[in-house]
């Protein structure tokens, strides 16, 4: 089950990240997998900001600001440059 989950996971990625290089797309799909609750989390919050009436870009600034240190904690767990995210 938790394979099939993992692959829908990474086709939704793959489709989200058109421009991202295949080697990019790892990384962030890595991310996700340390804490894919976390993630869950804050595409909800996401959801839920946008039912409120604010644009998805709006929305997701709003979300990712305020769990930016956990986000910061796990990029910097992981390895992940941020100064490498274009």
């Amino acid at each position: 089950m938790a394979f099939f989950k993992e692959f829908l996971t990474k086709q939704l990625l793959k489709k989200q990240l058109k421009g991202v290089s295949p080697e990019e797309q790892e990384k962030i799909m890595a991310l996700i997998n340390r804490d894919p609750d976390f993630f869950k989390r804050i595409g909800d919050e996401i959801q839920s900001e946008i039912k409120k009436g604010k644009g998805q870009m709006e929305a997701t600034m709003h979300v990712m600001k305020s769990h930016r240190d956990h986000l910061g904690k796990l990029m910097n767990d992981s390895g992940f440059n941020r100064n490498n995210i274009k």
